[in-house]
């Protein structure tokens, strides 16, 4: 469905496409205002941008009062880093529900410029956040779903035939493409296993996942650990959880890390690998680093959720622009 007020009857169908993700958008926050969660409303413009080799920030030139040149800004790929300087401060429990940016991002699931749910919860455990999402997930979707938690290495055995992927070769993950008939891609290092293994996950697991259930799929390599604790109990594994609804992925959630030294290694980590792959640098968040140095962050966890393929879930629609007002090239 296109967006159009061409007709009479597209005024209607239009009339009612505004008021589904209307109503939609208040019951998202009518979940967290029961449960005495903040709403907080950051900064969409930041000096610092994020380091993520998957992630392209759009910026802008600004002339700040006061300063000679003019200043470049980046547009918050996600709200976290000023969420987590108010959780340092003392905020409690808050949520942001707003626009995102990430340039480059455009197909049937994807817009540059999307709605993000994000929240962060002091004291809890990830069980106990990935039990919070489940019930918000099954109270907007059509119909209830049974959730099924699998680890990362339970994935790959389950969906891929990769019974220890944690210790498999790059040979072993070629083969498991080539077993599923994964079209030959070309130009990949045939010993880079790490990449082998991501095909492996995108191309072949993350298709069946949630399909008729609710997925969530949970201790990832410690190497993708982001922003998130390592087990203590596993120092093979992260914190960290992913949530797949008819093989769309909805969600990612952490442990959070909040060791200030952490966070400047991961980033500096995150800077060398661009600069092996050909990205541009982009500057560090020091104002987040600063926080996290002076007032530690509380042990929380957090996670953000894509609203508005949720809302194409709820809704049964398979394009993004049958749920917002408008896509980037019309607006």
């Amino acid at each position: 469905m296109m967006n159009d007020f061409s007709t009479a009857s597209k005024v209607s169908e239009r009339r009612l496409q505004l008021e589904k993700r209307s109503q939609f958008l208040q019951r998202l926050r009518a979940f967290f205002y029961q449960r005495q969660v903040l709403e907080v409303d950051t900064p969409m413009l930041s000096q610092g941008a994020t380091p993520d080799v998957h992630l392209r920030s759009l910026s802008s030139w600004l002339q700040v009062p006061g300063e000679r040149e003019r200043q470049e800004y980046f547009w918050h790929t996600s709200p976290e880093y000023p969420m987590k300087r108010l959780l340092c401060e003392g905020s409690g429990d808050i949520f942001y529900l707003g626009k995102v940016f990430r340039d480059g991002d455009l197909s049937p699931r994807h817009q540059i410029e999307f709605t993000m749910l994000e929240w962060y919860r002091v004291g809890f455990s990830l069980q106990e956040l990935i039990d919070e999402v489940m019930e918000l997930l099954n109270q907007l979707l059509p119909e209830l779903r049974e959730v099924q938690q699998l680890s990362y290495r339970q994935a790959f055995a389950e969906f891929a035939g990769v019974e220890d992927i944690f210790h498999a070769s790059a040979e072993q993950c070629r083969a498991c493409l080539q077993r599923h008939k994964v079209p030959e891609i070309v130009g990949v290092d045939e010993n880079d296993k790490t990449l082998w293994e991501q095909l492996i996950l995108t191309e072949v697991i993350e298709p069946q996942l949630g399909q008729g259930v609710i997925t969530v799929l949970k201790d990832f390599p410690a190497r993708d650990a982001a922003l998130a604790l390592i087990d203590p109990q596993n120092p093979e594994v992260a914190e960290r959880f992913e949530v797949f609804v008819d093989a769309m992925e909805l969600a990612n959630g952490y442990h959070e890390l909040a060791d200030a030294g952490l966070y400047r290694q991961r980033f500096e980590e995150s800077l060398a690998q661009r600069a092996q792959l050909g990205l541009p640098q982009v500057p560090l968040d020091q104002k987040l680093l600063q926080t996290l140095t002076e007032k530690p962050l509380p042990d929380c966890c957090g996670v953000a959720l894509g609203v508005d393929r949720l809302l194409m879930l709820q809704q049964g629609e398979r394009q993004i622009e049958a749920v917002i007002p408008f896509g980037v090239r019309q607006a």
